[in-house]
C-alpha cells in the first residue's frame, strides 16, 4: 500500500515526514490495489500532505468513480480549492489507477478521520485513514458553550451540552442533525484538556474554552487583562490575526475585544489572546445552518420492471441527506440495488429495474426536515376498453377497425389470416394514445378475411371478421315501382348502435323506374343533403345516410321514403348512439383513520346507454399534481377502503365510471382530508396525594400522539361499584397532573384518563385499586441536614438562613424556640410550607447566638405496638432446614415495621428459642434443625412501642425427616424430533446465456439429515462431472458448468430420509449468445 507522504518542510524540522512503509500484497477481494495510509502533518505553510490509493484497471470496462470523504458525511468533492486538491491518473504499462488527494497548508480543522470510496458497475471497495494535525501550542477543551463572547443571532441548542450529555453511541447522530463534520478530531482535542489552569497575572478573565455560533453570524471574543494600557495580540491557529472588514479589535477600559463578523467554515479554528508571556486559549465552532427540503418528495406508481426515481430539493447544494426504506437505511453498500445521485441542490434516488418488493414508503432525510412518499409496484396488466367488430362494407368503401387498451404505451401488431398486415398506400396503421387503428380504403373482394390484433407482451388475440358486400343489380322493367331492399323489412324496426364521435353510414340499396325521390326524416323532420353533421346522398342504385361524429341528440328513428309516379315505399331505421359515462359526482369521505379512510360515491346520472362496468379510484396529495392509481380491477361496489396512506398528509379522492365503450372523465376532487388517529393511552398514571376531599393524580403524556397533535386530557372517576364516570374536571387539561376537588370523605373511586386530540379520545388509561378519599396519616419527622449536626458558626452582620426538610400528614404544627423562649417575630423571619420550615435573620448579631430547638406536632396521632403477622405458610422442608413466608401486619400501629423475630418449638417440649432477631424481610430459611423432630414456628413483628402482643404460628409442624430416604426421579418420555424432509425455500425457474456457469439453490428441512439426490428430466446426474453439488446449512446448490442449450430443462432436487420424502422442480432455459434471425418467432395464431 502506498503511504501517505508529507511534503518536505525544512522550516519545521520538528515535524518529520511519517516513514515509508513496505508495499504491501494485492487485495485479492477488493478493488484497491494500494490503500492509502493515516498521515501526520504539522500546522503551517509547509502543512502539506499528499493520499495516495491505487485501483487495479485490468478488469475495469471503464474508469471507477472514487469519492474521498471526512468524517461519515462530509463529501469533499465539493470542497476542492486553496486548502484541498484531488487528482487523478493511468498508466498504460501497468493499467493502475492512480487517485491523489492533496492538502495544502493543514490547518487544526483539518484533523480527523478520512475515508475513500471505489465504486465500479458491479464492485464496491472502502479504506478509512485519519490525519493528525500538531499544533504550535497546547490544545484546550472544545466545550460548545456559550461564554462571554455574545452573538447577535445564538442557537437555542447548546451542540457541546447534548454532546457531553450523550452515550458515545448517539455521537454519529448527533453528529449528522447539528451539522458537526469533524467528530473523530473533536473527540481527539477534547481528551487532551487541561483540567486545571494556573492563576494568571496578566488576565483578571480569560477567554470561555470554546464558543458555537451559526454560519453567516457575528461573535465577539473578550478578556478583561490586569493593565488597562497593556497591548494584545490575537492569534488564530498560531498566525497572527491583521485588522479587516471582517477582524475588528476594541478596547474597552480592562476589556479586550476580538469581534468576527460574516462567519464562515474557515473561521472555525483554536483562537489565542496573548499578553506579554500569557495565552488565553479558546475554541470558536462555526454550526452550519440546517439543511432544509424546499420541494418534498412525491408519491410514485409503476409496473415491475420500470424505472423509479425519486426527487426532492434542498436548501443547500451538495447536502448530505439520508435515505430510508420502510424505517430501514438504504447504505452505500447496497449501490447494485439503489442508485444516489447529486444535482446541485436536487438529490435522486433511483431504482433502476423495480420489483414488487420495492413497495413501500421512502424517507429522505437531513438535519432539518424530513420527507416521506409511498412507492407502489403493481404487475403488469392490460385491460381491453374496446374490441374491434366484425364489418359488412361493399365495395370500394372503406372499412376501419378500432381497439381501445388501457395502456398507452402498449404497441401491437395487426394480423390478417395470420399473416402479419403491412401498411401501405390503401392500407392505413394507427396509434393514438389508447386507441388501436387499421384503416383499409376502397375495399376489394381480397379485404375479406380475418383480421387480428396482438398487443405487445400481452397473451391476447382481438379478432373481428371483415364481409365483402356484393350489390347486384338486376334488369328492372320501366315502370317499375319503388322498392326499398333492406333486410328489415316487414319486421320490427333494425337498431343500428354507433358509438359517439364515430362516423355512421347506412348505404341503403334502392330500385324503381324511373329513379325514385329519396327522403329522409327524423321523428316528422325533413332532414336535407347537407345539414352539419348529417348528410344525405342520392345515387343511382342507392342512398347514403351519413352521420359525422354522433352525438347522443342523434338517437331517434329515420326514416327513409322513396316516391315515383309509379308508387312509393318506405322504411324505418332505428339509430342508437352510445357513449362512455358522465363523471360521477365529488366521492365522500369517512371512517378516517391513522392511515386509512372509506372512500364512497353514487353512480353516474348517465351511463353511456351500457351498463357501468365498474369504478377506478385514483388518489393524490394535497400539494402534488400527480394522482395515483389504487386499483387495476374494476371496483363493482360503490365503497371502497383506502389503504397505506402517511399520517399528518392532506389527500384528495377522485373517481372514473367505466363501461364497455371506456372511462369516463375524472368526477370532481373529494374535500381534502387528513389521515390522522388518536393518541394512545397516557402512561405511568398514579395517585400523587390523597387528603380527607381531595386526590391529587399525576400522568406522563403518550408515547405515541401522532399528527393530530394533543388537545388535552379527559379526568373522570367512578364509585366502587358504580358504572357511571364522572368528570373530575371541567372540560380539559393541558398538564401531566390534577387535583381533584370537593370529594366525600371515606367513597371509594376509581380513576381514569383519557388523551384527546382531534382523531378522538385514545384508550383509557385506568389505576386498577380504588382509592380511599381519606387523609393518608404520616408520623412527623425532620430531615436535618448534615451541616445543621453540629454548631453552626456565622459572623456578625452575615446573612443566616436554615432549611430544615420535614414529613408529616396532616400538616403539622411547627414551633421554633431560642433557649426554651418562644422567637421574636420582628427579628427572625420564620416561613413554613408543606415540607420545610426556615428560619432567617438577614444582619447576624451576638445575641443571635445560642440553643435554637423546632418542634413538630401532629393532634391525635399516637403510637401502639403492631399486630401479629400475617398469611404464615411452611414454603418447604429440606434436609435439616426448613423455609418460611408471611405478609406484613394489617395493623403497624401507627408506626414503621422496624423488623420480626423468628422463634421455633420442637414439637415434643414446645419450648420456644429465638432463631432471628430483627429480622426486616418477609421470608427465611432456619437451618439446623434435628433429624426425625417436629416443629413449630412463630413471628412476632415490632415497631417503635416493641413487639407485637400476639404472634402468628404456623398450622402444621415441619418433619424433619431420617436419612436414608432415597428419592425417585420422575420418568419423562423422550420427545422424538424427526422429520419428514421439507423443502423451506423453492427452487426458481431461470433463463441464462450459454457458456456462464450458473446455480440452481433451494432449502430443505428434515431430521434425521435427510439425503439429496438431483435429477434433469428425472435422469440421475451423480456421476456426472459437468454438474457439482453442495449443501451447507440445508441450504442445497446445485452447479452447472458452462450450461448449452443442450443443458435446459426440468431439474428435480429430492430429499430423502427415514421419516420421508420430498422433491422440488423448475424450469432451466439457456439461451444462445446471439439469436439466428431466420428463426424468427411465430406470433401469429391463424383464427379458425
Amino acid at each position: 500500500v502506498t503511504p501517505a507522504e508529507a511534503a518536505p518542510a525544512p522550516a519545521a524540522p520538528e515535524s518529520p515526514a511519517p516513514p515509508t512503509h513496505p508495499e504491501e500484497p494485492l487485495d485479492p477481494i477488493g478493488l484497491f490495489v494500494a490503500r492509502p495510509q493515516d498521515g501526520e502533518v504539522t500546522v503551517g505553510e509547509c502543512g502539506n500532505i499528499t493520499f495516495t490509493a491505487k485501483v487495479a484497471g485490468e478488469s475495469l470496462l471503464k474508469k471507477p468513480s472514487v469519492k474521498w470523504f471526512k468524517g461519515k458525511w462530509m463529501d469533499l468533492g465539493s470542497k476542492v480549492g486553496k486548502h484541498l486538491q484531488l487528482h487523478d491518473s493511468y498508466d498504460r504499462n501497468t493499467k493502475v489507477y492512480t487517485f491523489e488527494m492533496e492538502i495544502i497548508e493543514a490547518n487544526m480543522t483539518f484533523a480527523g478521520g478520512y475515508r475513500c470510496e471505489v465504486s465500479t458497475k458491479d464492485k464496491f471497495d472502502s479504506s478509512n485513514f485519519s490525519l493528525t494535525v500538531n499544533g504550535k501550542h497546547s490544545e484546550t477543551l472544545i466545550l460548545f458553550c456559550r461564554g462571554e463572547g455574545k452573538s447577535e443571532s445564538q442557537s437555542d441548542v447548546d451542540v457541546w451540552d447534548i454532546l457531553r450529555k450523550a452515550p458515545p453511541t448517539e455521537y454519529e447522530k448527533i453528529a449528522f442533525q447539528y451539522g458537526i463534520t469533524d467528530l473523530r478530531g473533536m473527540l481527539k482535542r477534547l481528551k487532551r484538556i487541561k483540567k486545571e489552569e494556573k492563576k494568571s497575572t496578566a488576565f483578571l478573565k480569560k477567554l470561555d474554552p470554546a464558543y458555537q455560533v451559526d454560519k453567516g453570524q457575528k461573535i465577539k471574543l473578550m478578556v478583561e487583562v490586569a493593565n488597562p494600557d497593556a497591548d494584545v495580540k490575537w492569534l488564530k491557529n498560531g498566525q497572527e490575526i491583521q485588522v479587516s472588514g471582517r477582524y475588528i479589535f476594541e478596547a474597552v477600559g480592562n476589556k479586550r475585544i476580538l469581534t468576527i463578523n460574516h462567519c464562515s467554515l474557515a473561521d472555525d479554528a483554536a483562537y489565542e489572546c496573548v499578553v506579554g508571556d500569557e495565552k488565553s486559549f479558546t475554541e470558536l465552532f462555526v454550526k452550519e445552518p440546517p439543511i432544509l427540503i424546499t420541494h418534498p418528495l412525491e408519491d410514485q406508481m409503476v409496473m415491475v420492471g420500470e424505472r423509479v426515481e425519486f426527487e426532492c430539493e434542498v436548501s443547500e447544494e451538495g447536502a448530505t441527506v439520508k435515505w430510508e426504506k420502510d424505517g430501514i437505511e438504504l447504505t452505500r453498500e447496497e449501490t447494485f440495488k439503489y442508485r444516489f445521485k447529486k444535482d446541485g441542490k436536487k438529490q435522486y434516488l433511483i431504482i433502476n429495474e423495480s420489483t414488487k418488493e420495492d413497495s413501500g414508503h421512502y424517507t429522505v432525510k437531513t438535519n432539518g426536515g424530513v420527507s416521506v412518499a409511498e412507492l407502489i409496484v403493481q404487475e403488469k396488466k392490460l385491460e381491453v376498453y374496446q374490441s374491434i367488430a366484425d364489418l359488412t362494407v361493399k365495395a370500394r368503401d372503406q372499412a376501419v377497425f378500432k381497439c381501445e387498451v388501457s395502456d398507452e404505451n402498449v404497441k401491437g401488431i395487426w394480423l390478417k389470416n395470420g399473416k402479419e398486415v403491412i401498411p401501405d398506400e390503401r392500407i392505413k396503421i394507427s396509434h393514438i394514445g389508447r386507441i388501436h387503428k387499421l384503416t383499409i380504403e376502397d375495399v376489394t373482394p381480397e379485404d375479406e378475411a380475418d383480421y387480428s390484433f396482438i398487443p405487445q407482451g400481452f397473451a391476447y388475440n382481438l379478432s373481428a371478421k371483415l364481409q365483402f358486400l356484393e350489390v347486384k343489380i338486376d334488369f328492372v322493367p320501366r315502370e317499375e315501382p319503388p322498392k326499398i331492399h333492406l333486410d328489415c323489412l316487414g319486421q320490427s324496426p333494425d337498431t343500428i348502435v354507433v358509438v359517439a364521435g364515430n362516423k355512421l353510414r347506412l348505404d341503403v340499396p334502392v330500385s324503381g323506374d324511373p329513379t325514385p325521390t329519396v327522403i329522409w326524416q327524423k321523428v316528422n323532420k325533413l332532414l336535407f343533403e347537407s345539414e352539419g353533421r348529417v348528410r344525405v346522398e342520392m345515387h343511382e342504385d342507392h342512398c347514403v345516410f351519413i352521420i359525422e361524429g354522433a352525438e347522443k341528440e342523434d338517437e331517434g328513428v329515420y326514416r327513409v321514403i322513396l316516391k315515383n309516379p309509379v308508387g312509393e315505399d318506405k322504411a324505418d331505421i332505428t339509430v342508437k348512439v352510445i357513449d362512455v359515462p358522465d363523471p360521477p359526482e365529488a366521492p365522500t369521505i369517512s371512517n378516517i383513520g391513522e392511515d386509512y379512510c372509506t372512500v364512497q360515491w353514487q353512480p353516474p346520472k348517465y351511463d353511456g346507454g351500457q351498463p357501468v362496468l365498474g369504478y377506478i379510484l385514483e388518489r393524490k396529495k394535497k400539494k402534488s399534481y400527480r394522482w395515483m392509481r389504487l386499483n387495476f380491477d374494476l371496483l363493482k361496489e360503490l365503497t371502497y377502503e383506502a389503504k397505506r396512506m402517511i399520517e399528518g398528509v392532506v389527500y384528495e379522492m377522485r373517481i372514473y365510471a367505466v363501461n364497455s365503450i371506456g372511462m369516463s372523465r375524472p368526477s370532481p376532487a373529494s374535500q381534502p382530508f387528513m389521515p390522522i388517529a388518536p393518541p394512545s393511552e397516557p402512561t405511568h398514571f398514579t395517585v400523587e396525594d390523597v387528603s380527607d376531599s381531595t386526590v391529587s393524580l399525576k400522568w406522563r403524556p403518550p408515547e405515541r400522539i401522532g399528527a393530530g397533535g394533543l388537545d388535552g386530557y379527559m379526568v373522570e372517576y367512578c364509585k366502587d361499584g358504580s358504572t357511571e364516570w364522572i368528570p373530575a374536571l371541567p372540560g380539559l387539561t393541558e398538564r401531566t397532573s390534577a387535583l381533584v376537588k370537593d370529594l366525600v370523605t371515606g367513597d371509594k373511586l376509581y380513576f381514569r384518563i383519557k388523551a384527546v386530540n382531534l382523531a378522538g379520545e385514545s384508550a383509557a388509561a385506568t389505576i386498577k385499586e380504588p382509592v380511599t378519599v381519606q387523609e393518608i396519616l404520616q408520623r412527623p419527622k425532620f430531615w436535618l441536614p448534615r451541616h445543621l449536626r453540629q454548631t453552626l458558626v456565622k459572623k456578625v452582620g452575615e446573612t443566616i438562613n436554615i432549611v430544615i426538610p420535614f414529613q408529616g400528614k396532616p400538616r403539622p404544627k411547627i414551633t421554633w424556640l431560642k433557649d426554651g423562649q418562644a422567637l421574636d417575630s420582628k427579628d427572625v423571619g420564620i416561613r413554613n410550607s408543606s415540607t420545610d420550615t426556615i428560619l432567617f435573620i438577614r444582619k447576624a448579631e451576638l445575641h443571635h447566638s445560642g440553643a435554637y430547638e423546632v418542634t413538630l406536632q401532629i393532634e391525635n396521632m399516637s403510637d401502639k405496638v403492631p399486630g401479629p403477622p400475617q398469611n404464615i405458610k411452611l414454603v418447604d422442608v429440606w434436609g435439616f432446614n426448613a423455609a418460611l413466608e408471611w405478609s406484613p401486619p394489617q395493623d403497624d400501629g401507627n408506626a414503621q415495621i422496624l423488623g420480626y423475630t423468628v422463634q421455633k418449638a420442637d414439637k415434643k417440649t414446645m419450648e420456644w428459642y429465638t432463631v432471628f432477631d430483627h429480622y426486616r424481610r418477609t421470608n427465611c430459611i432456619v437451618s439446623d434443625l434435628i433429624m426425625g423432630n417436629d416443629y413449630f414456628f412463630r413471628i412476632f413483628s415490632e415497631n417503635l412501642c416493641g413487639l407485637s402482643e400476639t404472634a402468628a404460628t404456623t398450622k402444621n409442624p415441619a418433619h424433619i425427616q431420617k436419612t436414608g430416604t432415597t428419592y425417585k426421579p420422575p420418568c419423562y418420555k423422550e420427545h422424538d424430533f424427526s422429520e419428514a424432509p421439507k423443502f423451506t425455500h423453492p427452487l426458481v425457474n431461470r433463463s441464462v446465456i450459454a457458456g456462464y456457469n450458473t446455480t440452481l439453490s433451494c432449502a430443505v428441512r428434515g431430521i434425521p439429515k435427510p439425503k439429496i439426490f438431483w435429477f434433469k428430466n428425472k435422469m440421475d446426474l451423480s456421476g456426472d462431472a459437468k454438474y457439482r453439488m453442495f449443501s451447507k446449512q440445508g441450504v442445497l446448490t446445485l452447479e452447472i458448468r458452462k450450461p448449452t442449450p443442450f443443458d435446459g430443462g426440468i431439474y428435480t432436487c429430492k430429499a430423502v430420509n427415514e421419516c420421508g420424502e420430498a422433491e422440488i422442480e423448475c424450469r432451466l432455459d439457456v439461451r444462445g449468445n446471439q439469436m439466428n434471425p431466420m428463426h424468427k418467432p411465430n406470433t401469429a395464431r391463424k383464427r379458425d
